[in-house]
C-alpha cells in the first residue's frame, strides 16, 4: 500500500507534465508536423527511409514545440490578462519562466540536432529560420502592429519548406508553392481568430487589425482578399507538374468553398460567420494535403 506521500506525488508529477505539454501547443502544432509531412512527400522523399522521415517528423514537431513554449514564456503577462490563456502555466504561476526558457530551448536544440542529423543540414536551416523568425520577430512585433499577422504567417509557411529540404536537400520551385499556399491560407485563418476574440487582445494590448479598426471592415476585407489571392496559388501544383487534374479540380473546389465562406464573413462581420471561417481553415489545408499527395506526379 502507497503512503499518503507517495500518493500525492504521482498526481503532482502527472499535472507538472501535463503544464509542460501545455507549453509545446502539441494539438495546436498538428497541422505544422502535417505540413511537414506533406512537404516531405511532395519533395519525393521515400517512406522506406524511416530515419529520414522520422526526424523529419519528430524534429519539426520539437522546433514547433520549443517555439510555443517561446512564445508563451514572452507573453505570460497579456496572457494572464485574457479568458482563453489566462490559466496556461506561465500566467497561472504553475511553472516558472526559468522553467519554460530551459524546456523551449531543450525541445529547440534537440529538434534541430535530430532534423541535421537524420535529414539534412538545409532542413535544419529551415527549421532554426523559423524559429527566429516565429520567436524572436513575431512574438514580439505582436505588441506592436497588426502588420504581426502578416510577418506571423511566414514561420508558419516554413514546415512544408523543411519537409521538401528534408527529402530533397533543395529549395527549389516546389518548396515556395507549398509556402505559398500556407503563407495565404494562415491571413484568413488568423484574421477570423482575431476577430472572435478581438475583446480579449484589446484587453491584453495586443494591436490586432480587429482592435484598431473595431468596425472590422478591413479585417472582412482582407480575409476575402487573401482567400481570393489563395485560390491561383492553390491550383500552381498542378500547372507546374507537381500534382494532376485530380488535385486541381478538388483544390477549385475547396478553395472556391473556402473563399464563399471568407465572403459571407465578410459580408455579416459577426462572429458565427467568423468561427465558420475558421473552423473551414481547418479543414481546408488537411483536406489539400490529402489531395496533392494522392495526386502527385
Amino acid at each position: 500500500m502507497r503512503s499518503n506521500a507517495e500518493a500525492v506525488v504521482v498526481p503532482v508529477a502527472r499535472s507538472r507534465a501535463s503544464d509542460y505539454l501545455a507549453l509545446a501547443k502539441p494539438r495546436l502544432n498538428f497541422l505544422v508536423v502535417i505540413s511537414a509531412m506533406a512537404g516531405y512527400a511532395m519533395g519525393g522523399g521515400s517512406t522506406s527511409d524511416i530515419v529520414r522521415l522520422i526526424s523529419t517528423v519528430v524534429g519539426t514537431a520539437l522546433v514547433a514545440g520549443g517555439a510555443s513554449a517561446f512564445n508563451q514564456l514572452l507573453e505570460r503577462r497579456p496572457d494572464a490578462l485574457m479568458g482563453r490563456t489566462r490559466l496556461r502555466p506561465l500566467p497561472d504561476g504553475r511553472l516558472r519562466a526559468m522553467q519554460a526558457l530551459v524546456f523551449g530551448g531543450m525541445l529547440s536544440v534537440a529538434g534541430l540536432l535530430l532534423l541535421w542529423a537524420g535529414a539534412n543540414g538545409l532542413a535544419a536551416a529551415v527549421a532554426f529560420g523559423t524559429l527566429v523568425i516565429y520567436a524572436a520577430v513575431y512574438t514580439p512585433l505582436k505588441r506592436r502592429s497588426s502588420f504581426a499577422t502578416v510577418v506571423g504567417a511566414i514561420p508558419g509557411a516554413l514546415p512544408p519548406v523543411i519537409g521538401w529540404a528534408a527529402a530533397r536537400d533543395d529549395l527549389s520551385q516546389g518548396a515556395w508553392v507549398l509556402f505559398g499556399i500556407v503563407f495565404l491560407w494562415q491571413l484568413p485563418h488568423f484574421l477570423a481568430i482575431a476577430w472572435m476574440y478581438r475583446d480579449e487582445y484589446a484587453r491584453a494590448g495586443f494591436p490586432m487589425l480587429p482592435v484598431i479598426e473595431p468596425d472590422g471592415r478591413s479585417t472582412a476585407r482582407q480575409a476575402v482578399v487573401y482567400s481570393a489571392a489563395l485560390l491561383p496559388l492553390s491550383l500552381a501544383p498542378t500547372l507546374v507538374g507537381m500534382a494532376g487534374t485530380l488535385y486541381f479540380a478538388g483544390a477549385l473546389i475547396l478553395t472556391l468553398a473556402f473563399l464563399g465562406v471568407a465572403a459571407r464573413f465578410a459580408a455579416t462581420r459577426g462572429t458565427p460567420d467568423a468561427r465558420r471561417l475558421f473552423f473551414t481553415s481547418i479543414l481546408y489545408l488537411p483536406l489539400i494535403w490529402i489531395l496533392m499527395i494522392a495526386d502527385r506526379t
